[in-house]
């Protein structure tokens, strides 16, 4: 009796050993919150980005990895309670797609670890300590917009040689708008060129921006980074061929979706190089170990159609600098 105990004890001993140790415990699969004030249709090839990015270090949606697609479809106000929403789940990193919805994120975790998959001024915007050093919970990508935005105009100059008179589009909130408008005034001067700015909060002062542009004898317009042009992208490229303002964007979905001419920062690769953080994130990097990287790549794309359009006739010498032409 006594060695039938023994015997049964060991065999029950070599079964539980048997057992692989991942399935006594499950491994937990990584979970991402991605925040986004714009909707998601709006920005589906950043997106497709972020996910190609993802698969090139492994991570397969709803396999080994879960996201948490939050957005507030152009109503910036739900933003707050969308962060909130992602750290009450318990996600292991929080992708932000904007500043707006960074300065959510910030203000609903100090714990979580967000990642910026753009900004053009995470320093100014308080975001991190500094590039190098972010500091907190925070880390990604900046956009050098600010920067950017100088060579906007020398372009829109060279198109239009007697180019006096320039509107600026953007909104005052968003952070980084304050030194962009910075940059724009230092070549402005270069350039002999008047500026006008014109303050856009809402989507409903979008019109109002270029009715008060082409009363002003604007000449051209610049539209500067913002989170209500990024939801209305098809009125303000619209409006901007009905009010025949030749105008340079930020972003190279505009000329393709039949704006005149973008100059700007990648972002298709910049959400593609979110993922790299991400991913040393989940392997236990602290974020404020991971510098802030910028931009790498740059594009020019210009759209004939939209020359033809409003009248206009591209030198040769920028269509052989262009990136993209859109005939």
């Amino acid at each position: 009796m006594r060695k039938t105990a023994i015997s049964f004890a060991l065999c029950a001993m070599l079964l539980v050993l048997g057992f692989p140790a991942d399935a006594q415990q499950p491994a937990k699969v990584p979970r991402i919150g991605y925040l986004v004030g714009a909707s998601l249709s709006t920005n589906a090839a950043r997106i497709e980005a972020f996910r190609h990015g993802l698969r090139e270090l492994s991570y397969v949606e709803g396999k080994n990895i879960i996201i948490d697609w939050r957005s507030a479809e152009g109503k910036f106000d739900r933003l707050p309670a969308l962060a909130a929403e992602l750290v009450s789940l318990k996600v292991d990193v929080i992708v932000t797609a904007g500043p707006t919805p960074t300065r959510a994120a910030k203000e609903a975790t100090n714990k979580i670890a967000i990642v910026m998959a753009q900004d053009p001024d995470p320093v100014g915007s308080g975001f991190v300590a500094s590039l190098a050093r972010p500091g907190g919970n925070i880390t990604g990508l900046a956009t050098l917009a600010p920067e950017l935005s100088g060579k906007q105009l020398e372009l829109l100059k060279e198109i239009i040689p007697k180019l006096s008179r320039v509107a600026v589009l953007g909104t005052s909130t968003v952070p980084g708008n304050v030194q962009t408008v910075r940059e724009i005034e230092l070549a402005a001067d270069a350039l002999k060129v008047k500026i006008q700015y014109l303050n856009v909060p809402g989507p409903k002062d979008i019109e109002t921006a270029f009715q008060a542009a082409r009363k002003a004898h604007a000449e051209a317009a610049l539209v500067l980074a913002s989170t209500v042009f990024n939801s209305y992208r098809t009125e303000v490229i619209d409006l901007s061929v009905k009010s025949q303002l030749p105008a340079i964007f930020y972003s190279a979905e505009y000329a393709e979706l039949g704006g005149l001419m973008a100059y700007a920062t990648s972002y298709v690769d910049l959400y593609r190089r979110v993922a790299t953080y991400v991913d040393k994130i989940l392997k236990g990097t602290r974020p404020a170990d991971l510098p802030v990287e910028q931009p790498t790549k740059f594009e020019l794309i210009i759209n004939l159609k939209a020359a033809k359009q409003i009248g206009l006739t591209i030198p040769p010498n920028v269509l052989a600098r262009a990136d993209k032409v859109i005939k």
